[in-house]
């Protein structure tokens, strides 16, 4: 059981969400790097507090501050897109526009980075469906980084228009608290702006800092009020109803059948969707929404007293992955089945051994050229074709 939980993990890494979590992560290396080599260039005069901050900032350029904010945002994003949270997703492809339009206007490299970030932004708008989780750590995420970007926004151009305030601001320390000062509000007014120029700035910090605080909160709190929410309405409700019941993993038409069939012969079914999908279940429905090859989405359907575990998924990779996960959590009575949508991944799918295995195209493919044939069809012949039992 370990050695197949070790080759399931490591399917896992292939899936879409991580290479494109890997190749985000790499543009924003890619943007970042200039910037940080220059900045250990001049590390032991950064850790000095007295230092001329304004020289320091010519000497990076202040054009590449945002490259460095885009960069950094990337690189923190892409653990969001491993965990497939739509939040990162979106998140990262904003960001991958933002570089695409700099790209434009850069003269060192900018053709080159142009084309990787338009053909990472293409794969992340066609695997935009591997992407539907909603957690907390998507939110912190984004709050860390929107968070970051600001701040770092806020000290650097205060360093910058240093002169244009009423005490003029040359050290880190009064960058800082200026710049939270302003992001939260409070203007104590000891430090003001006295140009046109400070003034923007400084109402451009207020602006952004109500907007990000803003944002960051609900993407944090959101989560946890709708997915508790959730869970004391429907779910903890079900939970402890959900015994000697059926599991259907998967929104496909045999899923839906299967599960038209059972209801109606009056059995307790409980059904696991990808999140934000759609299907024709009624609203009634005992429905989890998760990852259907997930652990905890499948123990809070209740796996450990099912009577059977049904992956009908219509990838029959996705299906071996559930069985793999419904084996890790399933009680000692539950049963697991698999569907092959492809007859010739029957031996793939048995080598996960769940408990029956039934192929609808060879089961229709040999009942059709039986009857053209005029052959005998027996329960016993049924029964050998459903079960995919090729000997």
């Amino acid at each position: 059981m370990k050695v197949e939980t070790i080759k399931r993990k490591l399917l896992e890494l292939c899936k879409p969400a991580w290479i494109l979590a890997i190749l985000v992560a790499f543009n924003g290396y890619w943007l970042i790097k200039p910037v940080v080599a220059r900045m250990l260039e001049m590390l032991p005069g950064v850790l000095n507090w007295s230092l001329d901050w304004l020289n320091l900032i010519d000497k990076i350029g202040i054009t590449e501050l945002p490259r460095f904010i885009l960069g950094a945002g990337l690189i923190i994003m892409s653990v969001g897109l491993a965990l497939k949270a739509r939040l990162a997703w979106a998140f990262s492809l904003i960001l991958l526009i933002v570089v695409a339009v700099i790209s434009i206007s850069s003269s060192s490299s900018g053709l080159i980075l142009l084309s990787y970030t338009m053909v990472v932004s293409m794969l992340l708008l066609v695997y935009w469906k591997s992407f539907d989780g909603s957690s907390i750590t998507a939110g912190s995420l984004f709050a860390l980084t929107s968070t970051g970007a600001l701040m770092l926004y806020a000290v650097f151009g205060t360093l910058y228009l240093g002169s244009e305030f009423s005490t003029p601001i040359t050290d880190l320390p009064t960058a800082f608290y200026f710049s939270i000062v302003s992001m939260s509000t409070v203007g104590y007014g000891d430090l003001y702006p006295v140009t046109s120029t400070a003034r923007l700035f400084t109402a451009s910090i207020i602006v952004m800092g109500i907007t990000v605080f803003a944002t960051s909160i609900s993407a944090i709190i959101g989560p946890v009020i709708g997915g508790n929410l959730k869970k004391i309405v429907k779910g903890r409700i079900s939970n402890v109803m959900r015994k000697n019941h059926f599991i259907i993993l998967g929104i496909s038409p045999t899923a839906h059948s299967v599960y038209a069939g059972l209801v109606e012969r009056g059995d307790a079914v409980t059904l696991v969707c990808p999140t934000g999908s759609e299907h024709e279940y009624p609203v009634d429905a005992d429905i989890v929404y998760g990852d259907s090859s997930s652990a905890d989405i499948l123990i809070e359907a209740g796996a450990k007293k099912a009577n059977y575990i049904l992956a009908l998924r219509n990838d029959d990779a996705e299906n071996a992955f559930s069985i793999l996960a419904a084996k890790e959590v399933a009680g000692e009575d539950t049963k697991t089945i698999a569907l092959v949508n492809s007859s010739k991944h029957i031996p793939q799918i048995k080598r996960v051994k769940p408990d029956v295995v039934f192929s609808l195209q060879l089961l229709g493919s040999e009942l059709l050229v039986r009857t053209l044939k005029g052959e005998t069809i027996d329960n016993k012949l049924i029964t050998k074709l459903f079960f995919g039992d090729a000997e």
